[in-house]
């Protein structure tokens, strides 16, 4: 597991998160996002936001519009919860299927509120992780999503935690954030982290806590 760290409301945290800059990657790993993220979308990997998915077989709300994962995104993310999240994912499949489903809309919907210069960042990382090429010789990841293990997903993600390279303990840093976020500062699942929730009277008084 990998970072938890909950404790307000969602939307504040994702707004605390996007003042700051996720991949202060320098001028050698701009360059490689850029020429990765153009060559994804020139080898046709998943360019456009989602939208809506069927509930049918994705657990997904089907009345949610993604407004910034593609599909691909959404693969990754599929495979790199259950490491990151680890034990605090319910047991019971149906349950740990619906709580995958549910983060990843509240992490598609924290980065939709993210300024251009974060999403941008993010967009680059997560191609550089989708296209076939760079996830196999950069991350290293030799399986599509779709087939990673959660053994491999978590040697992964401690690889470039550990890493000697800015550019992959950002990236680290980024992915670790926005699903902890999305994860733990969701009110089913505060008391993983010891969070008793807000007090009554400010549950009344914010309506973003009835939202989160």
């Amino acid at each position: 597991m990998h970072e938890p760290n909950p404790h307000n409301s969602n939307q504040s945290q994702f707004l605390d998160l996007d003042r700051r800059s996720f991949l202060k990657t320098g001028l050698g790993g701009a360059l490689l996002l850029g020429t990765v993220s153009v060559t994804a979308g020139l080898s046709g990997c998943a360019t456009q936001p989602t939208g809506r998915l069927s509930a049918v077989g994705t657990r997904m709300d089907a009345s949610y519009q993604f407004r910034f994962l593609t599909r691909d995104d959404i693969t990754l993310f599929e495979a790199l919860l259950p490491a990151m999240i680890g034990p605090g994912l319910p047991e019971q499949p149906q349950a740990r299927n619906i709580a995958i489903a549910g983060t990843i809309e509240r992490i598609d919907a924290g980065i939709h509120n993210f300024g251009p210069a974060n999403q941008k960042e993010l967009r680059r990382l997560f191609d550089l992780l989708n296209f076939g090429l760079t996830r196999v010789t950069i991350a290293r990841v030799w399986s599509s999503w779709p087939n990673v293990t959660t053994a491999e997903a978590d040697a992964f993600l401690e690889r470039w935690r550990t890493s000697g390279i800015g550019l992959f303990n950002n990236g680290y840093i980024a992915l670790t954030k926005v699903s902890n976020v999305a994860f733990y500062g969701h009110r089913d699942f505060w008391h993983l982290s010891g969070y008793p929730g807000p007090p009554p009277q400010a549950v009344d008084a914010l309506p973003q806590f009835n939202n989160a």
